[in-house]
């Protein structure tokens, strides 16, 4: 007899954590209509930011991979009078670093100032290159976690809205769609928000490193025009 109500009791309690168990869809779907659109809306914001993520990353990768025998090259073709030689070289490789300096070594000849004025210019270009569609990525890590506030908001009203409407009487299960699209747009902004922020901030910080290779590759070209013949 306590085998059969051991049983029974297993039973009962594995059908109501089949019960307590929500997927992931249907506590999108549960919420209701508002609820559908706001998270829609931060799923096409997620796609948005990765593929800008990714994009920009290997962009910069690419842009950070210099050849360490590059300025040693530049540097003997510019002591030796060999200027076409270095532009060639500068135009065969595809990194900002050669961009800037094919822009001094175009130069040379004219003022200090103004080689150094002609390698600024190009190099704010080059920063602009690098950081093309990546406050999209700051505008979506912002407004992200607002959206989904937003839908908690609306959820609320939702539910206060049914509360208001039955006189105080409302039982629970009238509102949960209210409450459904409360949570579920809160937790949905927070993470497409966290995902859009930690990814800015490693674009940055890694942009910044190759910008600190570009100044220091361009102080090296012009250090090497100040050397003495």
């Amino acid at each position: 007899m306590l085998l059969f109500q051991d049983l029974a009791q297993d039973a009962s309690e594995e059908l109501l954590s089949e019960e307590k168990t929500l997927s992931v869809i249907d506590l999108i779907f549960n919420g209701g209509t508002g609820s559908v659109i706001i998270i829609t809306v931060l799923f096409i914001m997620l796609g948005v930011a990765l593929y800008i993520y990714f994009e920009r990353l290997l962009a910069v990768n690419a842009a950070s991979k210099i050849d360490k025998n590059f300025m040693n090259q530049i540097r003997d073709y510019v002591t030796s009078g060999k200027l076409d030689a270095a532009k060639i070289l500068c135009a065969q490789t595809d990194s900002p670093v050669a961009r800037l300096t094919e822009k001094g070594v175009s130069r040379i000849g004219k003022p200090l100032d103004d080689i150094n004025t002609a390698i600024e210019n190009a190099g704010t270009l080059e920063v602009y290159k690098l950081e093309k569609n990546v406050s999209i990525l700051a505008t979506v890590a912002g407004a992200a976690p607002m959206i989904g506030f937003l839908g908690t908001v609306i959820g609320m009203i939702l539910a206060f809205h049914e509360m208001a409407s039955s006189g105080g009487q409302a039982e629970m299960g009238s509102l949960a769609s209210g409450i459904y699209t409360a949570m579920t747009t809160t937790v949905a902004g927070l993470i497409v928000g966290i995902i859009a922020y930690v990814g800015y901030n490693h674009l940055v910080n890694r942009t910044d490193k190759v910008v600190h290779k570009m100044e220091a590759n361009a102080v090296e070209f012009l250090d090497l025009l100040n050397e003495p013949l």
